[in-house]
C-alpha cells in the first residue's frame, strides 16, 4: 500500500480504538442498567456494533502488519508504471484524457483517482511507458489507451 493509504488505516484505527471503543463500552453498560438484558434490544444493538469495531480493528492490524508500505516518490521505475505511479491515459477511441494512481485494493478510490492495483485497467498498465498503448478489457469492450506520462508522487 501507499503512505497515504496506510496512514488512513492508522488514523481510522486510531479512531475506533480512542472513540469507538470506548462509546460503544459505555452504550453497553447503560443498556444493562435497563434491566434483563435477553430482552435487551439496546443491549444486543450495542453488543453486535461492538463486535462489528473488534472485527474491523482486527482487520485493520493485520492489514497494516502484512503491509509493504511504498512512497511512490522514492520509486525509480525508469518512466514505467508500478504499483504508486500516477499515469495520464488517453482514451484512443474517444480522446480523453484521464489521470489515475494505481493503489492498493484498500485505497481505491475513483472519484479521487485512484484505481486498484487488481482492477482490469491496472494490470494493462503495469510495466509499460510512455507511448505504450494498452488494451482493456471492459464489459463494453477492448479499450485501447495510450500512455502519455508517468510521473512517481
Amino acid at each position: 500500500m501507499t503512505i497515504a493509504g496506510a496512514q488512513r488505516l492508522k488514523a481510522e484505527l486510531q479512531q475506533l480504538k480512542t472513540v469507538e471503543r470506548p462509546t460503544i463500552v459505555r452504550a453497553i453498560g447503560e443498556a444493562r442498567l435497563h434491566g434483563d438484558i435477553s430482552e435487551n434490544a439496546e443491549y444486543h444493538a450495542a453488543k453486535e456494533r461492538q463486535g462489528f469495531i473488534e472485527a474491523r480493528i482486527r482487520d485493520i492490524e493485520s492489514k497494516l502488519a502484512d503491509a509493504h508500505v511504498v512512497n511512490p516518490a522514492e520509486l525509480d521505475a525508469g518512466g514505467r508504471i508500478v504499483f504508486g505511479a500516477t499515469v495520464d491515459l488517453e482514451d484512443l477511441t474517444s480522446g480523453d484524457q484521464v489521470s489515475y494512481q494505481i493503489v492498493g485494493d484498500d485505497e481505491a478510490d475513483i472519484k479521487a483517482a485512484k484505481i486498484s492495483v487488481s482492477s482490469p485497467i491496472a494490470r494493462a498498465l503495469i510495466g509499460k511507458n510512455v507511448g505504450d498503448t494498452a488494451e482493456v478489457k471492459a464489459p463494453s469492450g477492448v479499450r485501447e489507451y495510450e500512455v502519455l506520462a508517468v510521473r512517481y508522487v
